[in-house]
């Protein structure tokens, strides 16, 4: 008898193993550069804020900061310039949101009020360049004639996004009187060039605001990996980077009363300090509820 359930329980583990082995190498769909799946991220949901009341909000300070791709530390964000090669599933920020805003999972605004609505076709034609350039060309003897203008048109590309800019809100909760920081907004900053006057012109360009505290952002960005360099199989999402704060920046505005950057008064060596002075100010602001 115990042979005869011992004998069962084999064929069972058997049956059971194969038919597991099945349904991998058919739901797999022939992606022989993994040998497991990776589902983790496919249902994916991100954790909401809690709750907040206005009477829970005692102080409350609106900081602006530039996030450099080119930096070391924040180079996972630039990386891989070209989804359409051989990446190992990795996408960077630039492009993981213009294929969110292209597909219609996420809307996004003009401004970093969150106010004026702003649609994929709107962006692509404005960050389109399109100027005419002189051909110059000579005749038989060598000598330049007229020549002839032509029409050149540059369609976007999202390799020449070099920086992010972020708008986020510190304040304090009074239930636990602690100091916490949401971000707000995200604009991706294109590097715009054109030809003016037989020169190169290059400016930073705001391409759009996008609402951080949108769900549907969040849900967006919580199911794309964000790569780790010391960990491939590492299951850190753009939304857990920017909650966690996974990244280097620095200041280059406040909320003020003249509603201007720091770039706008003051430059070079003295805007670094003045970048520096308002971040120190407000982590001052914790410390010194403490102070009696």
């Amino acid at each position: 008898m115990k042979k005869i359930l011992f004998c069962l329980g084999l064929l069972i583990f058997v049956a059971g193993s194969y038919t597991a082995n099945a349904q991998i190498d058919d739901g797999d769909d022939h992606n022989f550069n993994n040998f497991y799946k990776k589902d983790l991220a496919k249902g994916k949901q991100a954790i909401p804020y809690a709750y907040l009341r206005e009477t829970d909000v005692v102080w409350e300070h609106f900081v602006w900061r530039t996030i450099d791709f080119r930096e070391k530390f924040n180079q996972y964000f630039y990386f891989p310039t070209d989804p359409n090669k051989s990446t190992q599933g990795r996408i960077n920020l630039t492009n993981a949101i213009m294929r969110a805003l292209e597909n219609g999972e996420i809307e996004v605004y003009k401004e970093d009020d969150l106010i004026t609505p702003y649609t994929y076709e709107e962006m692509r034609s404005q960050l389109t360049r399109s100027y005419n350039f002189h051909i110059a060309e000579y005749d038989e003897w060598g000598d330049e004639t007229e020549g002839r203008d032509t029409m050149i048109t540059e369609e976007f590309r999202p390799e020449e996004v070099y920086s992010a800019r972020i708008k986020e809100s510190w304040y304090i909760d009074k239930q636990d009187t602690r100091q916490k920081v949401r971000i707000l907004g995200l604009t991706l900053v294109y590097n715009y060039c054109r030809d003016r006057d037989g020169e190169r012109q290059c400016d930073n360009v705001e391409m759009f605001w996008v609402p951080m505290d949108d769900m549907r952002v969040r849900n967006a960005l919580v199911k794309i990996y964000a790569y780790d360099e010391n960990n491939s199989h590492s299951v850190r999402t753009y939304d857990d980077v920017f909650i966690e704060r996974f990244f280097d920046s620095f200041c280059y505005r406040e909320s003020n009363t003249y509603n201007r950057t720091i770039s706008s008064y003051l430059t070079g060596t003295d805007a670094i300090l003045e970048s520096q002075a308002v971040e120190s100010k407000i982590f001052d602001i914790e410390s010194d509820m403490w102070e009696y």
